[in-house]
């Protein structure tokens, strides 16, 4: 650690009443904007000096203000034994024989963390999730490299890696400092268009007129009028955090004072501790993906139809789209949007032979990769598998009952619309108030507690769906809609249907899928086995 660097931060935290380290981390996502504009301005025929200058700030911010000596260290082990991994080892079982190494060095941290119960302190359990995220789709990357392109997906395809790359854009890459702590994770490939500035050229054929507007000869596009907004935006989530953080407690869930207040207030209150612990995430989230858009890195184009410039490559939360979900999937798809990018590409379809449709292995795989991935504390898992159901009963509703609310061809809404909007909007967010509490408080006596003193209303809700949509009345509902002639809801695999957060899409029908691809599995070993005379 740089000498009295940390004198500021211990006369801050005593006047906001916030840690030291959590200072420092809302400083490095700050300094991260002025260093991200120095970063931009290195010409474009430099590339050495770009990554240099991106593995010196990064050094900078962990042994020079944070002091982690030991957190570089598993960082580095991570990088190198995973590029040792991709280099010494070819064929199939290489990108899994790293996704194992590089989980199970994660654990240890995520086990060291949870009995060392400091949730203040920053150390290195947050950057090495984001290194996991990185390293395991670098290796399945250098994977596709090696397959034929007929036996890959366009986006494997696009992302695939013929050779390893040098070992300063590898550590560069590795140590890219606007996104070094929280995220946003990308793919090498995208670090590799960017540093080579490929990123901001136009396809062959394309209109002149969507070349986003430089400055001088520079191929990066202006991006400090999106990154401030980024950084106004995040600024404000982190000081509505601080303000409400010190009255929206897990003290107050527990304590005789909020069991003094009627049911509604008791559920007002867990919405708002749940939001308040949302827009510490939010803050941190955005003001990284302001540094990122401000280096270049969060560029995705030019809107054809508004002709506008696109910086939204590395987003990784909408808030408005959180806090004014309707429904699960909505409610999921705007949250830790990288995350979601990397089960579904990296695990959810990887593990399903290629020619079928994912099933249960799949959904199982990525369930138990993200709740791994998050770490073992009690809470995280009563989160993620009641959230798994929720999500399912979700399903259920916008299948059988959303129809009633629109016209028969199935898009048009009928005057009642709104009102069913408006009551999943109700019911989404206090759905995951109640579900998300356990991933703030932690302790499994403590998260049950604080459910039992709004008396299980989410347990009991879903319970209640699924018995429902198991009776007759099901039937009756499919019979309903189709006296309508409401179009038949098709049962694909879109890309709606993939899991959102590893949580299983319909945990009854996975099941049975189970049952099937095991008796599948056995048949064809019995058919192969010798016959004995």
């Amino acid at each position: 650690m740089l000498p009295y660097i940390d004198y500021p931060f211990f006369y801050a935290a005593n006047l906001l009443g916030a840690s030291t380290d959590e200072l420092k981390l809302i400083a490095s996502f700050l300094f991260s904007y002025p260093l991200a504009a120095v970063l931009k301005r290195i010409p474009d025929s430099r590339p050495t000096q770009k990554n240099l200058f991106v593995i010196v700030v990064s050094l900078f911010y962990l042994v020079g203000l944070f002091d982690l000596w030991t957190g570089l260290r598993t960082l580095l082990i991570s990088s190198v034994g995973a590029y040792a991994i991709a280099a010494c080892i070819s064929g199939p079982f290489m990108p899994w024989i790293a996704f194992v190494f590089l989980m199970g060095h994660m654990s240890v941290s995520h086990i060291y963390r949870q009995f060392a119960n400091s949730p203040h302190q920053i150390d290195i359990t947050g950057a090495q999730m984001v290194l996991v995220m990185k390293l395991s789709g670098f290796c399945w990357n250098i994977h596709d490299g090696r397959l034929p392109a007929k036996d890959l997906s366009d986006y494997q395809r696009e992302r695939a890696l013929t050779k390893l790359p040098g070992a300063l854009d590898f550590a560069a890459y590795v140590l890219f400092f606007p996104s070094l702590f929280v995220g946003p994770a990308f793919d090498f490939v995208d670090y590799r268009r960017w540093i080579e500035t490929s990123m901001f050229e136009l396809p062959p054929g394309a209109d002149p007129s969507l070349r986003a507007p430089t400055r001088k000869k520079r191929k990066i596009p202006r991006s400090g009028t999106p990154a401030a907004w980024k950084a106004a935006e995040g600024l404000c989530c982190v000081f509505a955090f601080t303000k409400l953080s010190g009255w929206y407690t897990t003290e107050l869930l527990l304590s005789d004072q909020y069991m003094s207040y009627g049911l509604l207030r008791r559920i007002w209150i867990l919405h708002v501790f749940c939001f308040t612990a949302r827009l510490k995430f939010c803050g941190v989230w955005i003001l990284s993906e302001g540094a990122c858009i401000l280096s270049g890195m969060g560029y995705k184009g030019v809107d054809p139809k508004t002709g506008k410039v696109m910086w939204n490559r590395l987003q990784n939360v909408n808030l408005w789209g959180v806090e004014t979900a309707q429904n699960v999937r909505e409610y999921l798809e705007n949250w830790n949007i990288n995350t979601n990018y990397w089960l579904r590409n990296y695990m959810y379809l990887r593990v399903t032979p290629r020619g079928k449709k994912p099933g249960f292995r799949a959904s199982l795989a990525t369930f138990v990769t993200s709740a791994i991935w998050h770490g073992f504390y009690p809470g995280y898992h009563l989160t993620f598998i009641l959230a798994s159901f929720l999500q399912n009963t979700a399903k259920k509703f916008r299948r059988h009952i959303r129809p009633f609310f629109l016209s028969p061809d199935g898009k048009t809404p009928t005057k009642y619309k709104i009102y069913y909007d408006f009551c999943g909007f109700l019911a989404t967010q206090a759905s995951f108030s109640f579900t998300t509490a356990p991933f703030m408080i932690l302790g499994l006596k403590d998260c049950l507690t604080v459910w039992a003193r709004v008396y299980f209303y989410c347990v009991i809700g879903v319970a209640v769906s699924m018995a429902f949509f198991a009776s007759p009345a099901k039937q009756w509902l499919t019979e309903k809609l189709a006296s309508r002639n409401a179009p038949k809801i098709k049962s694909s695999q879109s890309q709606d249907d993939l899991p959102t957060l590893g949580l299983p899409n319909d945990p009854g029908k996975d099941l049975g899928d189970a049952i099937s691809e095991v008796r599948a599995e056995v048949e064809l070993r019995r058919r192969k086995s010798p016959q004995k005379n």
